[in-house]
């Protein structure tokens, strides 16, 4: 006697109509991941933009303060002239690399203050904000180098030397003598101390919320792709017919 097997099966479920479990169906109603509640107030790119040109500026500006307590503070390189040529009065001196050493704690100093308060200011502010706090404290070393220069005892030496007179000593010209070291030092500053409060205070994303999706895809599996029922013997092979 022959028999025809029944391997050849329909879905369980119409084409049209998905199965209540298909992981390709929308999620149910009400069970979605929550939305980041860091991002709600992050300003938009016009609004960064402003933000980060005020930044630039304020920073920038605050470099004549630097400059100020640059002339202020460093110690000054004194000269000595003998009607002939201009010697220092202390060859062994380290009044010059003071200089450059007072710039550079100073300009450490402004750099750390400032990433401070942009941080405090701006703290959910982009990456427009950290390149403006970037170019503003580079502005700011240069123009407190330039005040300081300006403002400090004349760089022409020999018109110094000759109203001092012979054997009176005067003081040398501010100046940098490891200028692109000094100046960098505010820039450098400024980024590693944001970098460091953005990572210890920053804002934190919410991780979404998947409670939802738990119970939905966690059911048993229906239609053609699920396998044989306990106790159900395996189906002889398609197409098959034994007498």
């Amino acid at each position: 006697m022959a028999w025809h097997d029944g391997t050849v099966t329909a879905p369980l479920t119409p084409p049209h109509q998905p199965g209540p479990h298909d992981p390709w169906q929308a999620p149910p109603s009400g069970s979605h991941p929550a939305p980041s509640e860091g991002r709600t107030d992050n300003p938009d790119t016009a609004t960064e933009l402003r933000q980060a040109a005020v930044v630039l500026v304020a920073v920038a500006l605050a470099g004549i303060v630097l400059g100020l307590l640059w002339l202020w503070l460093a110690p000054r390189v004194p000269l000595v002239s003998d009607d002939t040529a201009v010697f220092l009065k202390n060859s062994e001196g380290e009044e010059a690399i003071g200089a450059d050493g007072t710039f550079v704690l100073l300009a450490l100093g402004f750099g750390a203050l400032s990433a401070a308060a942009v941080f405090w200011r701006l703290r959910r502010g982009g990456v427009l904000v950290v390149v403006g706090l970037a170019l503003g404290s580079l502005l700011a070393a240069l123009i407190a180098w330039r005040v300081g220069v300006w403002l400090g005892p004349s760089s022409d030496v020999v018109a110094r030397a000759r109203e001092a007179g012979r054997g009176v000593t005067f003081d040398a010209p501010l100046e940098l003598h490891s200028a692109w070291v000094a100046v960098l030092a505010w820039p450098f500053a400024a980024m590693g101390i944001h970098l460091l409060l953005t990572a210890a205070f920053g804002p934190r994303d919410v991780e979404p919320d998947w409670s939802g999706y738990a119970g939905y895809y966690d059911g048993p599996v229906q239609g053609p792709l699920a396998g044989p029922g306990p106790g159900s013997s395996p189906s002889p092979p398609a197409g098959g017919d034994r007498t």
